[in-house]
């Protein structure tokens, strides 16, 4: 297996995000000439530097780790499970913001799409999911898409296979990930079932309709990820919550949570 160098590294990173030594450069405050002793080899960076280059081309915090190592430092990012000690007033964040969004479903998940925290109006949606599906560590994107979770439910579903579709392959293009590579081989690769779908390009407004007790619940959802976190864990956690979209829908989660 070859190694590749910090050098290497911050130049692949400096590529995806389609900037030139002399761009880098500029906003990093350091010379292109700097940037390109790095690149090559020739300058060992200190680790503040490959911090501050980091930053300038938004390398998430697993990977600014790689980058330390490559460069002969220790990791700067610690990983802790959500329920670590050290992540208490964290995690009771999250299920502050979850219990606050009831009675509209919201939940907490990982960079690979794991569910990791819910609210109670989540609860019902799984009584007819398969216990197979919800098996640690449940993914959202198979839950959502199998015929043995959600997807019988959605009446929108060509919609919604394209929406994380677009956001997964945007993460992607962000920051590459072998497992949710898989995961967007095994349930989102386009094929000619497709062809139909509508494009999705927006993570603020996610169209979904669903088919519950014999009515149509229409729901969009927004995003919320942590500020500024240092640690990994953290930096890969977001939270979904879905909104209703009409006096209907918001009339059935008000009355089922009562």
């Amino acid at each position: 297996m070859t190694v590749q160098t910090v050098g290497e590294l911050l130049r692949q990173w400096r590529h995806r995000r389609r900037l030139s030594q002399l761009d880098l450069a500029i906003a990093a405050d350091v010379s292109a000439r700097h940037v390109s002793l790095v690149e090559t080899g020739k300058s060992n960076p200190s680790a503040a530097m490959v911090l501050r280059l980091a930053d300038q081309l938004d390398v998430p915090l697993r990977d600014r780790n790689r980058l330390l190592l490559a460069a002969g430092f220790a990791p700067r990012y610690a990983e802790r499970a959500l329920d670590d000690q050290a992540l208490s007033a964290a995690r009771a964040a999250v299920e502050r913001v979850l219990r606050a969004h009831e009675p509209y479903p919201a939940l907490a998940f990982d960079r690979r799409w794991d569910i990791v925290l819910t609210n109670r109006a989540v609860e019902p949606f799984f009584v007819d999911v398969d216990p197979v599906l919800l098996r640690p560590p449940v993914n959202l994107v198979r839950l959502g898409l199998d015929p043995r979770g959600f997807a019988p439910m959605v009446v929108n579903l060509g919609d919604v296979r394209a929406m994380f579709r677009s956001r997964v392959r945007r993460q992607l293009a962000v920051a590459p990930d072998a497992e949710l590579a898989a995961l967007y081989a095994e349930l989102l690769e386009p094929g000619a079932e497709d062809a139909s779908e509508l494009s999705v390009e927006s993570d603020v407004v996610i169209p979904m309709i669903l088919r519950v007790d014999g009515r149509e619940l229409r729901l969009f959802s927004t995003i919320t990820t942590f500020g500024t976190p240092m640690d990994l864990t953290l930096d890969e956690v977001a939270i979904e919550s879905y909104y209703p979209a009409d006096e209907e829908s918001a009339a059935y989660f008000e009355d089922s949570g009562r």
